[in-house]
């Protein structure tokens, strides 16, 4: 039987992402805000993954709050619009710092348990 409470979770979640992600916008604005939120999301994604074991908390957390607080349209908007030194300088930040954070976020998450 499936979950009736998941979608309310993803709901509330992706709410919450979408309302820190904006919040974060007004203190860090464009491109490195965009990084900022990335790698964030890109850490605390992957120590979820380690440490995060019930079904529900996963649904809330990754597939609502951290989908929705990450954002690769607004990171393709303006890796676009800084031309093409700067956009491959932010690819890489993005790219480099996201699988950094993710690297970390997995080791704690692995060492947390």
């Amino acid at each position: 039987m499936a979950d009736r409470l998941v979608p309310v979770l993803v709901a509330l979640g992706g709410f919450l992402g979408a309302t820190s992600r904006y919040l974060l916008g007004t203190v860090v604005a464009g491109s490195e805000g965009t990084l900022l939120a990335n790698v964030l999301g890109s850490f605390v994604l992957a120590l979820a993954i380690g440490v995060v074991r019930s079904t529900r908390l996963r649904f809330f957390l990754m597939t609502g709050l951290l989908s929705s607080f990450t954002t690769y349209s607004t990171f393709a908007a303006e890796t676009a619009s800084l031309g093409p030194a700067l956009g491959a300088a932010n690819v890489a930040a993005n790219y480099a710092l996201g699988f950094a954070a993710a690297f970390v976020g997995l080791v704690a998450g692995r060492r947390w348990t």
